[in-house]
């Protein structure tokens, strides 16, 4: 699939239907066009922090082209131009073939505002150069950053490298230096490689070799002979050849092992040792994906069936929070040990931090299912010792069957993953269950007809939302509400579909930004029909990865906020913590653009990941919304505590907590105590369609 292509573009015009115009025309060429439109010096100065590919320059209210490109220039930015011009004027700036003056490569003038398809084109032109020539800033900086690396890597390198240019060294590093007997750099510079070659037919065949790899040719790479050192001693070696640079420089480099009857046996040592994980001795991620290739083959040809166990351990941020990072690894090492004992005749990994992969042959549907249950209670009743102190785990495993005519090994290791997504949605990730991908469930004509319900709903306003009142300690308020979203399928049964049944379909599809944009305007619609008659009144709207990501998202909250009254605070964005954890740098990135608007930041799930509180203190939201695991059982002393040093470590970083799924007298009787400011929960209120402030 094609990447998207879009064009921002800079217009400075003093009627904005010309701009349109353009927009209009080069949304044939364009996925899709930003417009950017001003008429006054001091707009375009705020306009010039945003990146933009293209400026059109007609007539403006306090500027002539000339201090357009002052104003670009002194900013230094790589901005293609064009000027417009009437009919009079632009004759004179015309060549002698009457064609319009190309001031410079990113500069043209003479084009008239009439003449929209050259218009058209020049911004073609100008964009597709403007493209080229930051693609070849970047590749230029990536080359420069790995010779960087490279001649880092080379310098403490135990193996022999060296570089030449024509056959003579330039630059050599310490162990080669030691193979051959140079006491310095110095004393290497400038030898010629074939004096470190014995024996004429030696000398002989490596000139042929060395001719060879000049030409281009990469057949043989690789030349065994007996080398010379400079006291005279030889010794049987093999030399490779690679092209590398110097300095920016076309350079050879070559690189000599010394021939060792041991060399295949330290070799295997050394493949098998990356294999392994460090705490657990099992597989790691790179072992699991060698014998997934393998067993993928086998399948594919017939030789056998498979199965793919994804276990995921739960309630890790509850463990991080009481028992640190030793008891992250004392939990790990007690849990792989369990299923590495229940898998005998399987392949059991370790795939990530806090999940495990498995990879049994020849197991029915059943067995499958028989294996996840025995591994969730074996592991459920376990008591792991951490420093004198007992705690317990959980885990919830996703089955993805391997078959003759099964996906690829990555869309297999998508599927478990997705299906672990499931059973977190389920069970409000909480965990402790187990779920078996079936193909039927996601067959493409269910897929793409309810893909059609998802745009009907959007175009259509068949989607549904509901309420939840947020109570406010510090406040003594409850008139913060949160929205859900609903998707009515058939008035016949009334059937009703959540989020957690759609937003996969919703993905596949790109429909994830369009229905975030869809819940925002009408969620604040609904806001702001309230603050009518309750001014104070504030709005809480969960939305997904797309809108993490989405670069427009300040720019439609802003207009959805000044559209509520512009009161700061009255719009929270929530995203899930696995979103911001994924997208670290662009969360804190949007995250800062919100806050400048007053919109606040909110994060969902919070406290599911080992680095929860890390997480907050770098992406700075203004609230965490804890996740449900944290309020199950909190009745229990040590549950509580967990819960209260979550809630004071996130307070710490200037951080308010929610704490919500407070669904009965006896949790909310320690809601009070646990430090949340926001409280929320059936207990509370229930969610509703209309949302109104209680008396």
């Amino acid at each position: 699939m094609r990447n998207q292509s879009i064009l921002n573009l800079l217009v400075i015009n003093d009627g904005q239907l010309y701009a349109e115009r353009l927009v209009q025309l080069l949304g044939s060429y364009y996925d899709s066009v930003n417009l950017g439109f001003l008429d006054d010096k001091e707009e375009l100065l705020k306009l010039l922090r945003q990146p933009w590919d293209v400026l059109v320059f007609g007539k403006a209210y306090d500027m002539s082209f000339t201090d357009v490109v002052n104003i670009v220039q002194e900013q230094d930015i790589d901005l293609p131009m064009i000027c417009l011009m009437n009919e009079d004027i632009a004759t004179t700036a015309c060549n002698d073939e009457g064609l319009p003056a190309v001031i410079s490569g990113t500069m043209i003038k003479a084009l008239t505002v009439d003449q929209e398809m050259p218009v058209v084109m020049a911004i073609r032109l100008q964009h597709s150069s403007l493209r080229s020539r930051r693609e070849l800033k970047t590749l230029r900086q990536v080359l420069s950053e790995a010779e960087q690396r490279a001649n880092v890597l080379i310098k403490n390198s135990k193996s022999a490298v060296a570089y030449i240019d024509e056959g003579i060294h330039i630059f050599a590093n310490d162990p080669y230096l030691q193979l051959f007997g140079f006491k310095s750099m110095n004393e290497a510079v400038g030898v010629p490689i074939i004096d470190l070659i014995s024996g004429g037919d030696n000398v002989k065949g490596f000139k042929q070799f060395l001719r060879q790899f000049g030409k281009g040719s990469r057949q043989e790479v690789e030349f065994n002979f007996e080398s010379i050192r400079t006291d005279g001693s030889t010794f049987e070696a093999k030399l490779q050849l690679a092209s590398a640079t110097l300095e920016g420089e076309p350079v050879t480099q070559i690189i000599i092992q010394q021939n060792n009857n041991n060399s295949a046996e330290v070799a295997k040592r050394l493949a098998e040792a990356e294999r392994k994980d460090n705490l657990t001795g099992l597989d790691n991620r790179r072992g699991f994906e060698e014998q997934m290739v393998i067993v993928h083959q086998e399948a594919t040809q017939g030789l056998l069936t498979a199965g793919l166990l994804y276990v995921q351990l739960d309630n890790v941020g509850k463990i991080r929070s009481s028992l640190g990072l030793q008891g992250i690894d004392s939990t790990v090492k007690q849990v792989a040990y369990t299923i590495d004992e229940l898998v005998s005749d399987g392949h059991v990994s370790r795939f990530s931090d806090t999940a495990f992969m498995i990879i049994v042959k020849n197991k029915t549907v059943t067995e499958l299912k028989e294996l996840a249950e025995l591994m969730g209670t074996r592991i459920k009743d376990m008591f792991i010792e951490v420093d004198k102190r007992t705690t317990s785990t959980t885990v919830s495993t996703a089955i993805v069957k391997i078959e003759k005519n099964t996906a690829e090994p990555s869309i297999i290791l998508e599927r478990a993953m997705d299906t672990m997504s499931q059973i977190m949605v389920e069970t409000s990730n909480s965990g402790g269950s187990y779920h078996i991908y079936d193909p039927s469930e996601h067959a493409n004509s269910d897929d793409h007809a309810l893909a059609e319900s998802l745009v009907d709903a959007i175009a259509n306003n068949r989607f549904e939302l509901s309420f939840q009142s947020i109570y406010d300690i510090n406040n003594d308020r409850s008139d913060f509400f949160e929205v859900y979203l609903r998707l009515p399928l058939s008035d016949a049964d009334n059937t009703i579909l959540t989020p957690d049944q759609f937003m996969s379909v919703a993905k596949a599809h790109k429909l994830l930004e369009k229905i975030d944009r869809w819940v925002l305007i009408n969620a604040c619609k609904k806001i702001n029909d309230l603050r009518k008659t309750h001014p104070e009144a504030r709005l809480l709207v969960q939305l997904t990865s797309a809108s993490l990501v989405d670069k427009k998202l300040p720019i439609v909250a802003n207009q959805l906020i000044k559209a509520v009254g512009g009161a700061a605070g009255v719009l929270t964005l929530q995203f899930n913590e696995i979103d911001v954890s994924d997208h670290l740098t662009v969360a804190k990135s949007q995250f800062f653009a919100l806050n400048e608007l007053d919109c606040q930041i909110g994060i969902n799930n919070f406290g599911s990941s080992a680095k929860s509180i890390e997480i907050a203190n770098f992406v700075q939201p203004d609230m965490v919304r804890l996740a449900r695991s944290y309020v199950q059982d909190i009745s229990s002393a040590e549950n509580l505590e967990t819960v209260k040093s979550t809630i004071m470590r996130t307070n710490e970083v200037k951080v308010d907590v929610l704490m919500p799924y407070i669904e009965d007298a006896a949790t909310m009787s320690v809601a009070w105590s646990v430090g949340a400011r926001y409280l929320q929960g059936y207990y509370l209120e229930e969610p509703s369609n209309t949302i109104k402030v209680a008396s």
